[in-house]
């Protein structure tokens, strides 16, 4: 059936909490309201408030108690209003959970939902992109799907993992990406798909990016460009991205995050140790300048990478 990425979203976790009775539901307005985005929508009614927790603003909180029903055998699923809003709840998840495995042979199979991105005017404290925190964590699994299929697919795949998972969901493409999706509960490999195949370039994204590269690739040559979507960043495909470059020998690599430190500077430096020879140019990377998210909505899309730079970058690559 035709769903948008947030129906494919909601729709995954409804097939995973009638699949296993351990799974449950708990953050901030899920319940009753349907969670600030509506993923939830109508999972109080099919489930009770036994798997449909609602909680007070306390993310810490949040992390905590999932930690703890982790432990003792239960699969929560956490949802933070908004992305930024873990940090709130970084130590639970960075040195308890992350960590739990290691100190003690602990499974902690838990999920966090996290509403990333930006490209709505949401300003700064509603549009961060906080993945690289939780890729210098041990201990964590981060995916980040681009497409509806893939979204329901990758959530399931993370509810059924034994490790914590941090399940970036880019709002902008909540309602703005739908497609035919699968019916039923099926699982989404933590490996890069590749979106497109070309031979001169390769681009690499994920999430909202994804969209933004295929915007700008359909203006360039046809066959020109490759586009790789990650889907997961903990772990990282390293073969796909490695026999992708050595195919095209030139890369450019996007990232909605600020740039320090972002999952495509990981990419660029395995890129630049294991792929050095095959490249015919430069590594070109896009990123958010180190700036907060501004709230009016032409200084917004000044600072996010778009479908205009994104040509532009290819262009000169090609060209180079």
């Amino acid at each position: 059936m035709t769903s948008t990425y947030l129906q494919a979203i909601s729709s995954g976790l409804r097939e995973e909490m009638r699949r296993d009775e351990r799974v449950f539901v708990m953050g901030e307005d899920v319940g009753a309201f349907g969670g600030a985005f509506k993923v939830t929508d109508g999972l109080l009614e099919e489930f009770g408030s036994a798997r449909v927790r609602d909680t007070p603003l306390a993310e810490a909180g949040i992390i905590g108690t999932a930690v703890g029903a982790a432990i003792a055998g239960l699969r929560p699923v956490c949802e933070m209003q908004f992305a930024d809003f873990v940090a709130c709840g970084f130590d639970q998840l960075v040195n308890v959970a992350g960590k739990m495995h290691y100190r003690l042979g602990l499974a902690v199979p838990m999920v966090i939902r996290l509403p990333t991105g930006g490209g709505f005017a949401g300003g700064p404290f509603h549009s961060q992109n906080p993945e690289a925190w939780f890729m210098h964590a041990p201990g964590l699994r981060v995916v980040a799907p681009s497409t509806p299929t893939d979204a329901k697919g990758l959530l399931s795949s993370a509810i059924r993992d034994p490790n914590p998972v941090i399940y970036l969901e880019h709002k902008n493409l909540y309602r703005r990406i739908k497609e035919e999706v699968p019916a039923g509960s099926y699982e989404t490999p933590m490996t890069a798909r590749v979106v497109r195949e070309g031979t001169d370039l390769t681009i690499i994204a994920y999430g909202a990016m994804v969209h933004a590269a295929t915007e700008a690739a359909q203006q360039l040559d046809a066959g020109a460009v490759e586009i790789l979507d990650l889907r997961s960043l903990v772990p990282l495909d390293e073969e796909a991205v490695l026999t992708s470059v050595r195919k095209t020998s030139k890369v450019l690599i996007l990232d909605e995050a600020n740039a320090t430190c972002a999952a495509g500077a990981q990419v660029a430096a395995l890129v630049a140790e294991h792929a050095f020879e095959s490249l015919d140019g430069p590594i070109r990377r896009l990123a958010t300048p180190d700036v907060p998210i501004p709230f009016s909505p032409p200084l917004e899309q000044a600072v996010l990478p778009g479908p205009t730079s994104i040509l532009k970058a290819a262009r000169d690559l090609l060209d180079y």
